[in-house]
Parts: structure tokens; sequence; C-alpha cells
């Protein structure tokens, strides 16, 4: 369930410096061998023409499944950035027990990975799934041993998560996006499996795999032009709300992981949504004035930051 990202996105607290990228990193002067993963390029081939073909199912498809699509994906985008992402890796704001669970149910039904050891300095297509597709290299591997993932060993909806992870992935994943529609409209199986199933699953992965490739590719960068994030709205609209990237990886323990709240952000708005029903508490903010001084310092100058206004 956590989001541990090794190139530059490590878990942070408030008490961390503004700035999570690791600059110590020097990468050695031998490359491993390319190793094929061909399990998961086998598995990410099959799922994509599942989704190719859901997309073929969308005009037999009923209003009411497409809006059940709809709900299905910003359900299990929340479970990687409201929860995977901004509470149990960043811990940028404290969620209650029913929130928890919540967030626990979405990201079974994301069924993400968990680890995030792109590279965006290899390319678009190594740092959109290409990383995937590969044996880890062995910085990878030694990055991961110096994480501190001590509160998520103690934390007992994760723990019950990862107990029954692949129990609750059969059921969130597969079962509820597939049966739902069939059972409350009549909607054929088939297509309840390939349009809210497959499709609405391989987009989010794209979504979120747009967050590794295209936000640290294209875009501005106005906090600190001096890291490789940026800031993408399109990428901000399809991983609703995580294409602040240049402003995140600045400001890492920011629950709204942008200056601007909840414009092109639906988990910020969520987050507020949740915090003014007493589901969520003590959001991380980042003061207007800490901002301005870091743009004015390492920013490239391209902002309409509300901080300036």
């Amino acid at each position: 369930m956590t989001d541990k990202k090794q190139n530059g996105d490590a878990r942070t607290d408030s008490s961390t410096v503004d700035d999570a990228n690791d600059f110590t990193y020097k990468e050695k002067p031998w490359k491993p061998p390319t190793v094929l993963r061909w399990s998961n390029i086998i598995a990410f081939s099959l799922l994509h023409l599942g989704a190719l073909y859901g997309l073929i199912l969308i005009p037999s498809a009923s209003p009411s499944t497409l809006a059940w699509t709809a709900f299905c994906y910003v359900f299990s985008a929340l479970g990687v950035t409201a929860g995977a992402h901004r509470l149990w890796s960043h811990r940028s704001y404290k969620a209650s027990f029913p929130l928890q669970v919540f967030l626990a149910f979405a990201n079974s039904m994301a069924f993400q990975a968990d680890a995030d050891p792109h590279n965006a300095s290899r390319g678009f297509f190594f740092s959109h799934i290409g990383w995937l597709l590969v044996q880890e290299h062995p910085d990878c591997a030694e990055k991961k041993q110096q994480l501190n993932l001590s509160d998520l060993t103690t934390d007992k909806v994760v723990v019950f998560q990862k107990r029954h992870y692949m129990v609750s992935v059969l059921v969130f994943w597969f079962l509820v996006p597939t049966l739902v529609p069939w059972y409350l409209w009549g909607e054929s199986l088939v297509v309840g499996c390939f349009v809210p199933g497959l499709l609405r699953y391989v987009a989010l992965l794209n979504a979120t795999w747009l967050v590794n490739s295209v936000a640290h590719m294209w875009g501005n960068r106005p906090y600190d032009k001096n890291i490789n994030p940026r800031e993408n709205k399109f990428v901000s609209f399809s991983a609703i709300g995580e294409g602040f990237h240049n402003y995140h990886h600045t400001f890492p323990y920011d629950y709204a992981a942008s200056e601007f709240g909840s414009r092109l952000n639906l988990t910020t708005a969520f987050l507020n949504l949740m915090c003014s029903l007493g589901l969520a508490k003590d959001p991380k903010t980042v003061p207007k004035e800490t901002i301005i001084a870091r743009m004015q310092r390492t920013g490239d100058g391209s902002n309409e930051s509300n901080s300036c206004k």
C-alpha cells in the first residue's frame, strides 16, 4: 500500500527539509545487464488488449454502467492519491479509522504495486512503464532497504490489508466492478468485466504512470528548476490532482500536493470534505512566505502563484 518513491519522492514528514530529493545519490559507473520480466510483459500486454476491447464495448454499455465506471475510477484513484500517497507515504494529514478503511478498500480496487523506482532521465517509455518490464536495478534494491516503514508495520489497517491483500483485490478490483452493474441494472457480465473492470483499471494505471513520465518531462518548474518534476495540468486532471509535481517534490509534506488548493485537484477537494466532516484532521500546509521565498530562490519564474498575488 505504501508509495515508496525511489527517485526523489521519499517518505517524509513535516520535520523534513523542503526538498526530498536525494542529491547524495551517484549512479554506479557500471550498468547491470537488462533482464526482461516476461511475466510482466505478458500480463500488461493482455491487460491493455482487454482495455482496448473495453473501449470497443463502450457504445453497448448503459449510461448507468458508464457512470459506475467513472465512480470506480475516482474511488480507486483516491486509494492511491489520498491513501497510499498523501496519507501512508507522506503522512500529510491524519485520517480517522473509518476513512482509513475506506481508503484501504479503494487501494485494493486500484491494485497497484507498492514501489515506484522510475527514472525519468531514461526517457518516456522507461519512466512510464518500462521500469516494470525489466529486472529491478541493484541500486533500487539497496535504497529500499534504507526505508523506515515502522509506522506502517504497526498500522492496524495497513497490516490487515496486507494480510488479506489478494482476497481484497479479488473482491474490490474484479468482483465489485463487474457484478454490481450486472446485478443492479442487468448489464451483461462481458461489459461489466471489460468496461468498469479492465478499461477503468488500465486507464488508472496509465494515469498513475503519467505522474512518473509526463510530469517529470513536460511542464514548468516554478518552485525548483533544478529538479525534473514539472507542473502538468493534463496529469493533474487524469490523476485527480497529482500533476502539480514540481510543487510536490519541493514541499512533499503539503496535504494538497499543490499551491492551488482544490483547483484541478479532486483529491484535495475530497480531503477538504473529509476534514469538514471530522473524518480527517491536521492537514499540513506550507506558509505563503515560504513558497514565495523558495520560488524566488530556485524557481524558473513561470508560475501564476497564488502567493504572489
